[in-house]
């Protein structure tokens, strides 16, 4: 049963972010990812992603919720809301999702050995890999995933959520496969097993059993997603392309419970862990084995924060590739040259630059101006992403938008 006062929290926020999901704006945004994701001319859109920050902007001594599952609903809401007040080109999307709870190994244990790191001592510091496939012959420790959601425990958190707020936002259950997204790129979890000094080792060293390592994890990808659509767990809610996932191509998402293939799905793959790696061994140990995950799609997006300059090439032999990430590490006028207008652009400036080290509007006319040129016959979008700190100054956020609104408001 649901607590009384958090219902009541969770239904004021709903209420908001319902309004918010209701504006014009929204459907203009749409619009403009439509025709953008598909190579029409539009202005270049500006959006925020990853938002490490959340800390500073919504601590958890503001939330008010006492039930965990609600709290994390209470949470996302007030987020919503915050990121409206960007007037980024974000869709607000009028449903909450709830993920399926699955009955099968998930977590640091989804490949058998456990996934574990060396913690930093400092609050929010990095880590160190502590890779369970030490040797060869630990490759036989590792588990063929399977696809099987627990539907009493994922029916039961669905209709919690939808008695306290179902009536003002509709409740969408994700059934997608475990395996997708981080857990589906091969490149993430390879190295969270291996670790990242090892894997570019057994390139050289030992190629053939890196191969077999490669395959395994490709062909059990594969394999659960292929279950995952023989039971007919996709859905339109499931596109995933680090942006606004609309496209006229596609069907647009939407929080209705119908079957889909995946081909009427984008998705999304990187491999942030091949950077320094040549794109010959980045295309024979990690992008050949990506690209049979990725064509059962509609449209694919490639690249986090990776530096694509040298790959390319590689990347133009995935056959339903449509976004390409250009990080800050990326030259982007040779990535201009190179993509032309075959696919969008998706730019992403230093957030240490923009806004983490302070916001200084010179410096931003300045980086957005000279990228805007350099890039102005092609379908660009600009993304803020994995920004670690304001310093506690959202206002300096909202600005940074604004700003970067005019600037784009003077090239369209």
């Amino acid at each position: 049963m649901n607590n009384g006062h958090d219902v009541k929290v969770l239904r004021d926020l709903a209420t908001q972010v319902a309004d918010i999901a209701a504006k014009d704006i929204q459907d203009q945004r749409r619009d403009l990812w439509r025709r953008h994701n598909s190579l029409q001319r539009t202005r270049p859109l500006v959006y925020l992603l990853g938002q490490p920050f959340w800390c500073e902007v919504l601590p958890d001594d503001k939330l008010t919720c006492q039930d965990p599952l609600l709290r994390q609903y209470e949470r996302r809401l007030r987020q919503t809301i915050f990121h409206d007040t960007l007037a980024d080109d974000t869709v607000i999307e009028p449903w909450l999702t709830v993920a399926a709870l699955y009955a099968t190994r998930t977590g640091p244990n989804r490949w058998g050995p456990e996934i574990k790191h060396i913690p930093s001592p400092e609050q929010r510091g990095a880590w160190l890999f502590d890779p369970a496939i030490r040797s060869e012959d630990d490759l036989t420790k590792l588990v063929k995933p399977v696809h099987r959601i627990d539907e009493a425990a994922t029916a039961q958190q669905a209709e919690r959520l939808h008695h306290a707020v179902g009536d003002i936002l509709p409740v969408c259950v994700d059934r997608k496969p475990y395996y997708y997204h981080w857990t589906a790129d091969i490149s993430t979890d390879l190295v969270q097993l291996r670790g990242l000094e090892q894997f570019m080792i057994d390139m050289i060293e030992r190629p053939a059993w890196l191969h077999r390592f490669l395959a395994f994890m490709r062909d059990a990808i594969l394999a659960v997603q292929n279950e995952a659509e023989a039971a007919g767990d996709w859905r339109l809610c499931d596109h995933a392309n680090q942006a606004m996932p609309y496209s006229r191509e596609l069907a647009d998402p939407t929080a209705n419970g119908q079957s889909v293939t995946r081909r009427q799905l984008w998705t999304f793959v990187a491999s942030q862990e091949t950077t320094s790696v040549s794109p010959a061994m980045f295309d024979e140990f990690m992008l050949q084995y990506q690209i049979p995950i990725m064509q059962p799609f509609g449209l694919s997006a490639y690249g986090c924060c990776e530096d694509l300059t040298h790959k390319i090439a590689c990347l133009r032999n995935i056959p339903n590739l449509r976004r390409v990430s250009v990080t800050p590490w990326a030259d982007l006028p040779a990535c201009v040259e190179q993509i032309g207008t075959d696919y969008v652009i998706s730019w992403r400036p230093s957030p240490a630059e923009m806004i983490c080290n302070g916001f200084d509007p010179d410096r931003v006319r300045r980086t957005i101006r000279q990228a805007l040129t350099v890039a102005k016959q092609t379908h660009i979008d600009i993304c803020l992403k994995d920004v670690e700190t304001i310093r506690h100054r959202p206002e300096e956020l909202v600005a940074w938008f604004r700003l970067v609104r005019e600037i784009i408001d003077e090239y369209a």
